[in-house]
């Protein structure tokens, strides 16, 4: 059960995961999970964006520094937020399966994102496969348009916001205007786009001042959602 902890700004979760007491009331890092097959160090440049970014419109406490965790180890526990990527083969092994699911039952929250944007790819589908393994046929589900996630900080009232690689042709070539995701007892544990958020925000974040919307603000819902529900 989620443990409520006061922050100076803001009330925010803090759960209790096998070992370790996460405090959400301190400071904010950004963990990628390393697994041990495919390529899971895309997108290099994203977390630096996404991070300036609850900077300039939170108050959250930040480490402005990534942290790579193995999926392996211990340390996910630790950990209040995970982001999973690649574009191949997602084959978990036993101790990773292991881990992954522990972290998510028990309070934890993965954002996985396909950097092929192909439902067909070779990751969605050997990742789709790795949670059905895990957690049974169905679990990952669709979820609908208005869901908190979409109005937890900014609103974003047609759902999942476009992003430049649905609509240049890259990957399947369509928009994919749903998330999909594992709930357990109301709250998404791991959520899961076909968008590929990870190179739309994958820049220098001093560069954004030429976009006339910020187009990370989708990624602020992203992570409030996983520290305040």
């Amino acid at each position: 059960m989620p443990i409520l902890a006061t922050s100076p700004f803001f009330v925010v979760n803090t759960y209790l995961i096998p070992n370790v007491t996460t405090a959400l009331a301190n400071e904010f890092f950004f963990t990628r999970l390393q697994y041990e097959s495919g390529d899971w160090d895309v997108d290099q440049r994203m977390p630096s964006t996404l991070l300036n970014s609850l900077v300039e419109y939170t108050t959250l406490r930040v480490d402005p520094l990534e942290r790579i965790v193995p999926l392996s180890s211990e340390d996910i526990f630790k950990s209040p937020f995970c982001y999973l990527s690649g574009h191949k083969l997602v084959e978990f092994t036993s101790r990773e399966k292991e881990n992954f699911e522990k972290y998510v039952r028990n309070g934890g929250f993965v954002f996985a994102d396909d950097c092929n944007h192909d439902i067909d790819g070779l990751f969605a589908k050997s990742f789709e496969r790795q949670m059905e393994e895990i957690f049974g046929p169905g679990a990952l589900k669709k979820i609908p348009n208005d869901h908190e996630l979409y109005s937890v900080f900014f609103d974003f009232e047609d759902g999942p916001p476009t992003t430049s690689q649905e609509l240049n042709g890259w990957g399947d070539d369509l928009v994919h205007d749903y998330l999909k995701a594992i709930e357990f007892q109301g709250r998404i544990g791991v959520l899961y786009s076909n968008k590929d958020y990870g190179c739309e925000w994958d820049y220098d974040f001093r560069n954004k001042r030429w976009y006339k919307i910020d187009n990370t603000r989708f990624g602020i819902n992203i992570v409030l959602y996983a520290l305040t529900s």
